[in-house]
């Protein structure tokens, strides 16, 4: 093996080390019981369908078994901040498995409770689940700032253009035609100038926003 083949062997076993570690669940105990809770997809990203884990085990004599209907009397609530959810549970073909489908919409820690009894024994444990990450995060190429305000830019460009439009209009208007002073090829010269000057700012705003993109 050379030394570039041993660079990337190495490097590949960090980053897969490296992404165990950031986004491990998190397991808690309670008497004879192991609760595991964490992210279906991770990292947990904006605005993209995701779900809440939950596996669930018993520790008997004869070994570790997955409990069944372990919501039969405990409900599962979701925090951020000030806000709480009571989380909708489905179960997984496999025992003691379950997931409750949410997107997350905010980034940092999401905290869930659990309340109630599996099996008669009491819980009551709150589990910190991994933090949510915006989109950008795995995003390529990097759009930031593109989107939104380029839209903003445009929209203003146009109302601009609108105005010098009106404008130009209630000038040709109040014009006397009449008048010996009047020069209908300097009011077409006056119309096509300003008219022109706004399908550049357009165009300019349109090459902007490519360019960025």
């Amino acid at each position: 093996m050379n030394k570039i083949s041993s660079f990337v062997l190495i490097l590949s076993l960090l980053l897969v080390s490296g992404f165990s570690l950031a986004y491990a669940h998190t397991k808690v105990t309670v008497e004879n019981l192991e609760i595991e809770v964490g992210w279906q997809d991770e990292p947990a990203l904006i605005g993209f369908m995701n779900a809440i884990t939950f596996e669930i085990n018993e520790n008997t004599p004869d070994g570790q078994s997955g409990v069944k209907n372990a919501f039969k009397n405990m409900t599962a609530t979701i925090k951020s901040g000030g806000l709480e959810k009571t989380l909708d549970i489905d179960s997984d073909p496999q025992a003691g498995h379950y997931h409750s489908k949410i997107i997350p919409t905010r980034t940092g820690s999401l905290v869930v409770t659990l309340k109630g009894d599996i099996n008669e024994i009491p819980i009551n444990s709150e589990i910190t689940v991994e933090d949510v990450e915006d989109k950008s995060l795995l995003a390529f190429p990097d759009t930031t700032g593109s989107s939104d305000q380029d839209v903003v830019a445009l929209k203003n460009t146009m109302s601009g253009l609108q105005n010098e439009v009106t404008s130009l209009k209630s000038k040709i208007s109040g014009l006397d035609t009449t008048s010996g002073n009047f020069s209908a090829e300097t009011a077409y010269n006056f119309g096509i100038f300003g008219l022109s000057l706004g399908a550049a700012g357009v165009i300019l705003a349109i090459v902007a926003m490519i360019k960025r993109k």
